[in-house]
């Protein structure tokens, strides 16, 4: 490989960014736990997180001790994010196809200069699956192309497209038939009756302004925490519209997000027509307390207008948005509150989250169970190397939710793109846990066991067809509460709810993975129309994509 790009201070080469794949995200926070005080710079709060921060981590670990699980997974993200190593590393292909592809074994065609960067690669999810609750095989045929690369060291692109089709199990189908659009996606069509069919597509531009400045412009998911979850931007919705801003200096990330997004989905006939839109504007402000010590404040407002007019005020990157949206007369959708990360040992991490949606401190204190304290937190552990043994990853979470979180007037307020949540992917109104064991016994092979415990409540329908709204389900206008006192978490229709994953997978060459998956869920709700007992086996071949989930 040329080492010219290798010379380039790393303050003027552009950075690409690591496609958010939980898998690939918890290596990452493995030797991030591990290693952390050594990369102090790496703010893990914000995903997805750049290929030279990857790089940097992974150089570190390199001189670590560590056990043959590890130096494979270090070895993976070093070749991964080759062009943003500065080590010496064995990603070279010892027998490339037609001397053309495979050159290397991470890339199916890679270009490399000293101001050109390109990488192209085929992108495959076959998945075939069986569930008690549907009639016939449930399958997942998925073909794309990724490709990224870099101009001058300071201009990159990313760009993904896949083809779709699918046969879900039956309790995404629920899902589906509640919001009317697919998990994850946007526009769809029916494909043999009772399958699905869509494009998925991301891509962005981003480029240096300056040694500390970063633009990115693009369609893409964004994650915000360190948790399983995230309660206040998750990758659950599809992709969107937006501009961001990264500013890194000193201990402090301060990122601005601008987004444009989806008010309302319907599918309709007689032609196309302008899905009606939405903004939202973030801001979160990043510090590295000390080295091991992660705080972050953040702020964001949804609102819509007419005639799909962004509010121009909220552009400014510095301000607090709520008196913006005080001297505009306006009722838009703010919330604000933080965030945090504290590593301990080498071995282990706490972190949590605190979303304030509405939030008054003497109806708090009343205890009448005011609609109108919607709020939400969370809190959660991370254990590497559990016990002693290695390659033992353990983690639990507890997530709260006030019913009426994230719900608003309308659906150009609300918070939620394109009908699916921007937070939570089970809306609000609940109580949950979610308990994580991952094991690596081999180098190849990962064995991940997965235990969502969930109480939430479900709204209901009268039998004239009305809905009463009791705070579950973001898409509903709060205006539809039965009351405005009164209100406790899981009320409703109360239901509890397992779910239950156990996945094996093995890597046979760089992200060429086949997957065993099995899921039981046992849904319990006090209308029995509303209990189900499922269950839900599958075997994938996947080719650098992640697993496709729905864990709701």
């Amino acid at each position: 490989m040329a080492l010219g790009l290798l010379a380039i201070p790393a303050a003027q080469a552009q950075d690409v960014y690591v496609p958010y794949d939980r898998d690939t995200y918890h290596l990452i926070d493995r030797y991030q736990i591990k290693l952390g005080t050594k990369v102090p710079q790496l703010h893990t709060n914000v995903r997805p997180i750049g290929r030279r921060e990857v790089a940097e981590l992974a150089e570190a670990a390199t001189g670590e001790p560590r056990s043959n699980a590890d130096m494979f997974n270090i070895q993976y993200l070093l070749n991964d994010n080759w062009n943003y190593t500065t080590q010496a590393n064995d990603n070279s292909s010892e027998r490339p196809i037609f001397n053309t592809f495979y050159r290397n074994k991470t890339d199916l065609l890679h270009y490399e200069s000293e101001d050109f960067t390109l990488r192209v690669n085929p992108v495959l999810h076959l998945e075939l699956g069986h569930d008690n609750q549907s009639d016939g095989m449930r399958y997942v045929n998925t073909r794309g192309v990724q490709l990224e690369g870099s101009i001058d060291n300071r201009f990159g692109f990313y760009t993904f497209i896949g083809e779709n089709q699918a046969k879900f199990a039956d309790y995404v189908v629920d899902r589906i038939k509640r919001d009317g659009v697919v998990p994850h996606e946007g526009l769809w069509k029916d494909f043999k009756g009772d399958g699905y069919d869509f494009l998925t597509a991301r891509g962005y531009m981003n480029y240096s302004l300056s040694k500390h400045v970063e633009i990115q412009l693009g369609h893409d998911r964004h994650f915000i925490g360190d948790g399983y979850r995230s309660l206040v931007y998750s990758d659950y919705a599809p992709p969107a519209f937006f501009l961001k801003l990264n500013t890194r200096v000193w201990k402090l990330h301060y990122m601005n997000l601008f987004q444009e997004l989806t008010a309302d989905y319907r599918r309709r006939g007689g032609g196309d027509k302008i899905l009606p839109k939405k903004y939202m504007a973030f801001h979160r402000l990043g510090v590295n307390i000390t080295d091991n010590f992660n705080l972050g404040l953040f702020e964001q407002v949804i609102f819509g207008r007419e005639k799909g007019k962004f509010e121009l005020q909220y552009l400014n990157p510095i301000i607090f948005y709520r008196s913006v949206e005080h001297n505009l007369g306006s009722e838009d959708n703010a919330l604000l509150g933080l965030d945090f990360r504290w590593n301990l040992f080498n071995t282990a991490q706490l972190y949590g989250q605190l979303v304030l949606d509405e939030f008054v401190i003497n109806e708090v204190k009343s205890g009448e169970g005011w609609w109108g304290n919607k709020h939400a937190g969370q809190v959660g552990a991370k254990y590497i190397d559990a016990f002693g043994l290695s390659n033992l990853d353990l983690q639990g979470e507890v997530n709260i939710i006030r019913p009426y979180t994230y719900q608003h007037r309308d659906g150009s307020s609300n918070y939620q793109h394109n009908r699916q949540p921007l937070a939570h992917p089970m809306g609000a109104n609940l109580y949950e846990f979610v308990g994580i064991a991952r094991y690596q016994p081999l180098p190849r092979l990962h064995l991940v066991g997965k235990a969502i415990a969930t109480r939430f409540g479900q709204d209901e329908i009268t039998p004239e067809g009305d809905t009463i709204n009791w705070g579950n389900n973001v898409n509903l206008d709060y205006n539809l509460r039965p009351r405005s006192y009164g209100h406790e978490i899981a009320q409703g229709i109360r239901t509890n709810q397992l779910h239950l994953d156990l996945t094996a997978t093995y890597q046979f060459k760089h992200n060429l993975f086949v997957d065993l998956k099995g899921i039981i869920r046992r849904t319990e709700a006090d209308a029995s129309n509303l209990s189900k007992n499922s269950v839900y086996t599958s075997v994938a071949l996947r080719w650098n994509i992640a697993q496709r989930l729905h864990e709701f």
